[in-house]
């Protein structure tokens, strides 16, 4: 199998992921860290996140993406060491049980998924737009979710509802900003076989996976990414549709 083409483009760069402890998060530290880049690990899960940090050599964070102080502490943390924010990845989120039809989710349980995956965003989008202004450029992509564009094929009413508000917040931010150099993108991958934090996801049989009825195909994506260069085989391209 061909590896994938590495042009070490990211040299002296600074990411910062969140939710780097597993999944596209850590899949996305491993890549950028591939391309030179220094990636700050930011996980609510010490031993996930410093076990990613350790491996590809970068530092990690413990971060409630909730809590606007830890946030603020995050991004200060990648900025005293390495000199720069050039890089934001606000990956973190959480799709709880209790997050179901309209009929059957609660207030609290709504709220919670709105913090952790919506007001995350705008909290780490908001401490780290003031480096990048500093520095007269930066990338922040936010991961919001095919649900916003598409909505979900299986009840979630929260989670669809706080992606489709990262899709939008990332609309206004890329306008707001594009004039001081700061690029703002949302991420809309499909399922992702992703080991979430305990009462995370859904439980039950295949509790670590989506539901294969999720994705139109039937089947979900893993974690990593194909290594192939240049292409994607036919199987996964489905994935993509």
């Amino acid at each position: 199998m061909t590896e994938a083409i590495v042009c070490r483009r990211l040299v002296g760069r600074t990411a910062v992921i969140t939710g780097a402890g597993s999944g596209i998060g850590l899949a996305t530290a491993r890549r950028l860290a591939s391309e030179g880049a220094h990636v700050v690990c930011g996980d609510v899960d010490e031993a996930r996140g410093k076990a990613v940090a350790d491996e590809v050599g970068g530092i990690f964070v413990k971060v409630d993406v909730t809590d606007a102080e830890q946030v603020e502490a995050l991004f200060r943390a990648a900025h005293d060491t390495y000199g720069s924010v050039d890089i934001a990845f606000n990956n973190a989120g959480i799709s709880p049980p209790d997050d179901d039809s309209i009929l059957e989710t609660g207030l609290e349980a709504w709220k919670r998924v709105q913090e952790v995956n919506l007001t995350s965003v705008y909290l780490c989008c908001k401490a780290a737009i003031p480096y990048m202004r500093q520095q007269g450029r930066g990338s922040i992509i936010n991961t919001a979710s095919f649900v916003a564009r598409m909505g979900a094929a299986t009840s979630q009413i929260s989670y669809t509802a706080s992606k489709g508000g990262v899709l939008a917040m990332s609309r206004e931010l890329g306008v707001q900003f594009a004039r001081d150099g700061i690029r703002v993108n949302a991420l809309c991958p499909g399922p992702v076989n992703t080991p979430p934090p305990p009462g995370a996801v859904r439980q039950g049989p295949g509790a670590r996976r989506p539901p294969p009825g999720a994705h139109p195909v039937g089947r979900v994506r893993r974690g990593r990414g194909d290594r192939r260069r240049g292409r994607l085989p036919r199987e996964r391209r489905l994935l993509l549709s």
